[in-house]
């Protein structure tokens, strides 16, 4: 036995020494919770600054493609009274309008060397250089021969910067914003030609030798503000990785990413990524030949993605933009402020429903609102054509034709117009993407300047009415292109979309056993 003293001290001294221990214990946990508390608070904080860092990387960045949307927007306007000024042809007109989209691949094709040999950031600056070159040449062309000269200045200069954005955006990114930063360019687009609507609609009423040179020399303005970006937007990582400037790129990434442990993984990744693409560069002459000769899977993804690009554009949608004016004029429009008023309202219409598909698109899948985006604008074309080839130009004529343009753009913006973009990034494997999504621009631009180019002409032989009949049954044609060769891509990895392809008689709405996805994903 063990005698216990009777005064009870014995038991007061334990019963002390146990609140102090438990007591230590409360303050250290206390303490442990409040260094977690302020280290939650500063992660939180951290994430909400360089959120607010990356999302201003990608509006500056996307500036180039105001430039781009601005002037599909302006010329609508400005070639009404550049006719009238310069006395030029019509055919002088189709050439003026499409070249655009033509030496436009100029740029974008000398846009990734250049990228490479000196920066992301400053290809960005050079491409707003050559636009404001090209733009004030423009602006003071006496004739017809130096406003071509300029047209091809801002051609270049748009094909530049419209290269380089999506790169730059994707390279600067964090995983966690890639999807809703590449979101930037297409809606700028819009927002630019939004911009110059409301620029033909202040200035028409302005001497028709001074309207046109002030429409098209406010296009400078949002080049300028490209220039003052390039002393807040870093350099992309990846670039300064290839120039073995590999603590700076740590710098940027610091700025970029939330935590420091991601810091160092992602820069680990770019090191791996570069050492491998610069070991294999010999290789670039074998994804060609892929290309060029592909196999069966490659063909599947090659038809859907220039497909998809070619029925974008060979259904007039930059020629509507474009000749909207000489449209509504057909339809029973005079005045100008009127008839460039119908043109701004189609601009609202357009960016209203791009910013409606940004938030659809991961919610209801890619084919849906591919479905819905043909099938409408088959509908508003076949309409526009009744419209204008038997109604006339009284009142009913007018109301539907605004009505079918609007709608057409509607249907266009929230369907064909943002997913082509996201289709083209989506169905190539890592080794074919960028040239096959090169190869995918070259379609779009030259499908765009074919019809630009010879929309007057071919309305002109055949009436308006019968333009847009032959345009509504190409685009009744998309919907069966949709139907057969694209897949849905919605909630599946790139892994798994690369199975689709290679599943060809399930691509028509196919799903992927799980097991085989994850077999796939796990020996990738």
């Amino acid at each position: 036995m063990v005698d216990v003293p009777e005064n009870g001290i014995g038991e007061m001294n334990v019963s002390h020494g146990s609140k102090n221990k438990y007591g230590r214990m409360d303050s250290e946990l206390l303490d442990d919770l409040g260094d977690a508390f302020i280290q939650h608070n500063h992660q939180v904080e951290r994430k909400r600054i360089t959120g607010k860092f990356v999302t201003t990387c990608g509006i500056f960045a996307s500036l180039n493609h105001v430039l781009l949307g601005y002037d599909i927007g302006v010329m609508s306007g400005a070639i009404i009274f550049i006719q009238e000024d310069l006395r030029i042809t019509e055919v002088q007109q189709e050439v003026l309008v499409g070249i655009l989209s033509i030496v436009s691949l100029v740029g974008s094709l000398i846009g990734g060397k250049t990228a490479d040999l000196i920066g992301r950031k400053w290809t960005m600056a050079l491409a707003a250089i050559v636009f404001q070159i090209g733009a004030a040449t423009m602006t003071v062309a006496p004739s017809f021969e130096i406003l071509m000269v300029g047209r091809l200045l801002c051609g270049v200069g748009i094909g530049l910067g419209a290269m380089i954005a999506p790169v730059y955006i994707a390279e600067i990114s964090p995983s966690v914003m890639r999807g809703f930063l590449t979101s930037f360019p297409e809606i700028f687009i819009n927002l630019g030609i939004l911009l110059g609507y409301f620029s033909n609609y202040m200035f028409s009423d302005l001497s028709v030798h001074i309207n046109w040179r002030i429409m098209l020399a406010v296009g400078i303005f949002p080049s300028v503000f490209i220039g003052i970006a390039l002393f807040i937007i870093p350099e992309s990582p990846r670039w300064l990785v290839m120039q073995n400037r590999v603590e700076e790129a740590r710098s940027v990434l610091l700025k970029t990413n939330e935590n420091d442990e991601t810091v160092e993984e992602r820069l680990a990744e770019i090191q791996l990524a570069y050492g491998i693409g610069n070991a294999d560069k010999h290789e670039d002459k074998a994804v060609w030949n892929e290309l060029l000769m592909p196999a069966p899977s490659v063909r599947m993804m090659l038809v859907t993605g220039l497909g998809i690009h070619f029925f974008q554009q060979i259904t007039g949608s930059d020629a509507i933009v474009y000749y909207s004016p000489e449209i509504f004029k057909v339809a029973g429009f005079k005045n100008n402020s009127n008839l460039l008023a119908a043109t701004v309202a189609m601009g609202v219409t357009k960016t209203a429903f791009i910013l409606v598909a940004t938030f659809l698109i991961d919610k209801l899948g890619r084919k849906p609102l591919l479905y819905v985006s043909t099938i409408g604008t088959t509908i508003c074309l076949a309409t526009l054509g009744f419209s204008l080839a038997l109604l006339g130009k009284g009142q009913l004529g007018i109301a539907l034709a605004v009505l079918c343009v609007c709608g057409n753009v509607a249907f266009y913006s929230v369907g064909m117009g943002p997913i082509c973009g996201v289709l083209s990034s989506e169905i190539y494997p890592l080794r074919l993407r960028a040239q096959a999504s090169a190869l995918g621009s070259v379609v779009n631009r030259v499908c765009s300047g074919f019809v630009s180019m010879s929309f007057l002409s071919l309305a002109r032989k055949i009436t308006f009415g019968g333009t847009f009949f032959i345009f509504s049954a190409l685009s009744a044609l998309s919907v069966f292109f949709v139907h057969a060769l694209v897949p849905e891509t919605k909630g599946k990895s790139l892994e798994q979309v690369e199975l689709l392809f290679q599943d060809q008689p399930k691509l028509q709405g196919s799903k992927i056993e799980t097991g085989q996805a994850e077999h796939l994903a796990h020996n990738s």
